[in-house]
């Protein structure tokens, strides 16, 4: 909350509730992408996105620090118990999903399977752990990379404003298969053909 002090007043001044950003963002990527998902992995999305304003609170809840390299968070995941289990893994699953998705463009390519991997992993145990929220993990992990994605879009509106930018999303298509990088190429005229399409 900002306050500003004047002579004779004092006004307050309430920021809109991040919560209602994300919520819009994450819907209308979802749309323009057109991925099928389900209510509960939306309003998933949305929080987490929220949580990650402040992520210390998730490290400090889950018992590790924050700057510890994410496959040493899921070894330590694996070897927990109980609700601290489930915290870890779940960080390990946020962390992976929120890098891989909302500073694509900023990693190497090495980074999006490294990332894709280790959360997929993560979240793919919680779904056989935790029936009741099977669905929803198994989901993540499922479209894991579609969700990333989907981060990406409400990260930023993709920049190409020169030739190593639009190589850079070439070569992330390449890499991934990322439909989303597949149809900004397009729009900027560069043609993509899936390699099972290819004429040898």
């Amino acid at each position: 909350m900002a306050v500003a002090s004047g002579a004779a007043r004092t006004v307050k001044i309430d920021p809109a509730p991040p919560m209602e950003f994300f919520k819009e963002a994450v819907d209308g990527a979802i749309a323009r992408q057109k991925v099928s998902s389900s209510a509960e992995t939306v309003c998933y999305l949305t929080q987490l996105l929220d949580r990650f304003v402040r992520p210390g609170a998730l490290y400090n809840e889950a018992g590790v620090a924050s700057d510890q390299p994410l496959a040493v968070l899921l070894c330590r995941a694996l070897k927990s118990e109980g609700r601290q289990r489930f915290l870890r893994l779940k960080l390990t699953g946020d962390v992976a999903l929120f890098v891989s998705g909302f500073f694509a463009s900023s990693r190497e390519l090495v980074s999006c399977d490294y990332y894709g991997r280790l959360g997929g992993q993560a979240y793919g145990t919680l779904s056989q752990e935790h029936r009741f929220l099977n669905e929803l993990f198994a989901e993540l992990a499922e479209k894991f990379a579609r969700f990333a994605d989907v981060l990406s879009e409400v990260s930023a509106q993709c920049s190409l404003t020169d030739d190593r930018d639009l190589l850079r999303l070439y070569e992330r298509w390449l890499k991934t298969g990322s439909e989303r990088s597949a149809r900004l190429l397009r729009e900027q005229g560069v043609s993509v053909v899936p390699a099972s399409d290819a004429v040898h």
